[in-house]
């Protein structure tokens, strides 16, 4: 089926709005004394954008222009908000139709203090899917009105119940565990037929899902987090929207979707935006093509859809006080929009934390898409990415036998070539995530190499992510659906028959691993070395690797033996950075050992140690 011809029929029929005169903006509102002073309201409703006089009346707002299209139930107005205005209330008048458009007051006194307070390699972030986590309110599990309605756990695709009051009652449990931000898997509403429980498919950009308790349920979990030291990053979508997006339903415009003769995938081939021999027909398919069929892709080089993403991103970060932003297929939109984008959040925010997942292989393709030192072309501005090049390193450091160029030297190589980053601090690291095998499953519950990579995790250099449950030994597999890494945390509904967020409902293995996690995160907090020092590590010999993270206060020493015997380590070798050290003291147990006279480290053993 021809796309055109599905984009006219979504116009030839007039939805659920047209049963009312109602006029929805977007953004819903605003705010004074922002550095950019220039707006463009989007304005949506029954014939509003037919030809007729459109005036803005309140001090300090100027309409600049108004912009009409073939779709008339939208029109845009660039507004002007100069310093001098203040907050109330402007009338928007539409011919005979008036709509009310708020300008409020920022809270500057605490951005950068106690919100939107930015996401660094000091911070240890948590990965929680809301509808997998608890359920703290199940008056919202169904609304009705919503195209799912379906509730019930015993589905691996639907909805489950958990909630933003859910995440908000286990606050403490986050700050026990030694966590200092959480990244929540999309929260926007997702109003689909199927599927919407991971919330990747934007269905109203200016909505909190109602099912995790909506705005007001928003505003608390990152009022009460704050309040507890605890940050907020939030998912970020700009490459797509769900089909049922309100500019997809009713497109303002024909070119607001990247559009095909027939329905076109994309190729999922990073490699063609940064292959100097590539086609151009397979760097649009990339960029252009559909992520999926109930995907639409936006079209970011149309300067309207580009006004709307960037806006909403400010909106968001502005409303509700984030502290960090991680953006979803950032390889698959367009370079220069997000550049864009990046910018203008950084200048309005320079303190925010951001992060973008790029899924590739090789580092040369993932410093393509972030801050590098690369002389090319195209030059990125994005901060940080989710380093999936140092998780493929250490799940082959964990599998595979020690070589010339694998297992643990495949860790050692992927660090040594991070000379390609403008600044690798600022890259998320992770053992597992939402899309991928639960790293306990990829160990094969190997409960040594369990407490190795926890040990990778937390003193490598970036920001580490710990993805939900597996501080207690969560399992599963994405074949034959990702959903079975998506399991509910045992505990988080009150039917559950055992509560995991309590020791006492934990297996004595599941305590070892919670605690093994808690001991070093809380060591992290406090360690100016792991958080923000240097590196430098030493070529693995026999299946034996040991790295330094440093600074002018302190050095930790990070010894991995993935061998089947133990290993005596030569000390001597490692002078370079022992030099002015009497001792070596096990962070886990407090155990102190002489550096003269060495350290032994038991067979598939791990240690952290600071240097006294």
């Amino acid at each position: 089926m021809k796309l055109l011809i599905l984009f006219f029929t979504f116009h030839i029929s007039l939805f659920s709005f047209a049963q009312s005169a109602e006029i929805i903006s977007y953004p819903s509102h605003w705010w004074t004394g922002m550095k950019n002073p220039h707006l463009q309201l989007m304005l949506h409703g029954i014939n509003i954008g037919a030809p007729g006089n459109i005036s803005v009346s309140y001090p300090g707002i100027k309409l600049k222009k108004i912009h009409r299209f073939e779709n008339k139930n939208w029109v845009f107005l660039d507004l002007e908000i100069s310093s001098v205005a203040r907050p109330g209330i402007a009338r928007i008048k539409i011919n005979n139709e008036q709509k009310e458009f708020e300008l409020k007051s920022r809270r500057k006194n605490e951005n950068g203090k106690t919100r939107i307070m930015g996401v660094t390699s000091s911070d240890l972030v948590y990965l929680i899917m809301p509808d997998r986590f608890a359920n703290g309110d199940s008056t919202n599990d169904r609304i009705e009105g919503m195209k799912e309605l379906i509730y019930g756990r015993d589905s691996l695709k639907g909805r489950h119940g958990g909630d933003l009051q859910g995440i908000t009652n286990r606050l403490d449990y986050f700050k026990e565990l030694g966590v200092t931000a959480l990244w929540l898997n999309p929260v926007l509403e997702s109003d689909r037929v199927k599927e919407t429980y991971h919330g990747y498919a934007f269905t109203d950009h200016y909505k909190i899902d109602p099912r995790f308790g909506g705005d007001q349920a928003y505003h608390l979990l990152i009022e009460s987090a704050h309040s507890k030291g605890l940050k907020i990053i939030q998912d970020a979508v700009y490459n797509h929207v769900d089909i049922d997006h309100v500019t997809v339903k009713d497109m303002p415009m024909k070119n607001w979707l990247n559009t095909w003769d027939s329905y076109t995938n994309t190729n999922y081939k990073d490699q063609a935006l940064i292959d100097p021999y590539a086609s151009q027909a397979d760097k649009n398919i990339m960029s252009n093509g559909w992520f999926t069929a109930r995907m639409p892709d936006l079209n970011q080089q149309n300067p309207y859809v580009a006004n709307f993403l960037i806006q909403h991103a400010i909106w968001t970060v502005e409303n509700f006080g984030i502290d960090g932003w991680r953006i979803d297929t950032y390889a698959y939109c367009d370079l220069d929009f997000m550049n864009r984008c990046n910018k203008a959040l950084l200048d309005q925010y320079p303190q925010l934390g951001i992060f973008a997942e790029t899924w590739v292989h090789g580092m040369t393709n993932q410093s393509f898409f972030m801050k590098n030192n690369l002389n090319i072309p195209f030059k990125s501005n994005l901060p940080g990415v989710t380093d999936f090049q140092l998780h493929f390193a250490m799940n082959d450091a964990l599998n595979q036998k020690f070589g010339w160029t694998e297992g643990l030297s495949k860790l050692n190589l992927t660090l040594a070539s991070d000379f390609v980053y403008a600044d690798p601090l600022k890259n998320s690291i992770f053992l597992d995530n939402h899309d991928i095998n639960r790293f306990y499953t990829t160990v094969g519950e190997n409960f040594s190499k369990f407490k190795m990579g926890i040990n990778w995790l937390l003193t490598l250099r970036g920001i580490p992510q710990l993805y939900y449950g597996t501080e207690i030994l969560m399992g599963g597999s994405t074949n034959p659906t990702d959903a079975l890494v998506r399991k509910d945390f045992p505990g988080g509904w009150k039917e559950d028959s055992v509560n995991k967020f309590d020791s006492a409902g934990r297996t004595a293995l599941e305590n070892e691993a919670f605690y093994y996690v808690k001991k070093l995160a809380n060591y992290r907090k406090n360690s100016s070395a792991l958080k923000t020092g240097k590196t430098m590590q030493f070529v693995p010999i026999d299946g034996m690797y040991i790295y330094f993270r440093y600074d002018k206060k302190q050095t930790v020493m990070v010894v991995s033996n993935t061998n089947d015997a133990p290993v005596k380590i030569n000390m001597n070798r490692y002078k370079e950075r022992l030099a002015g050290f009497d001792q070596l003291q096990d962070i886990f147990s407090g155990t102190l050992f002489s550096i003269k006279n060495g350290l032994e480290i038991p067979a598939k053993g791990s240690g952290v140690y600071q240097l006294l």
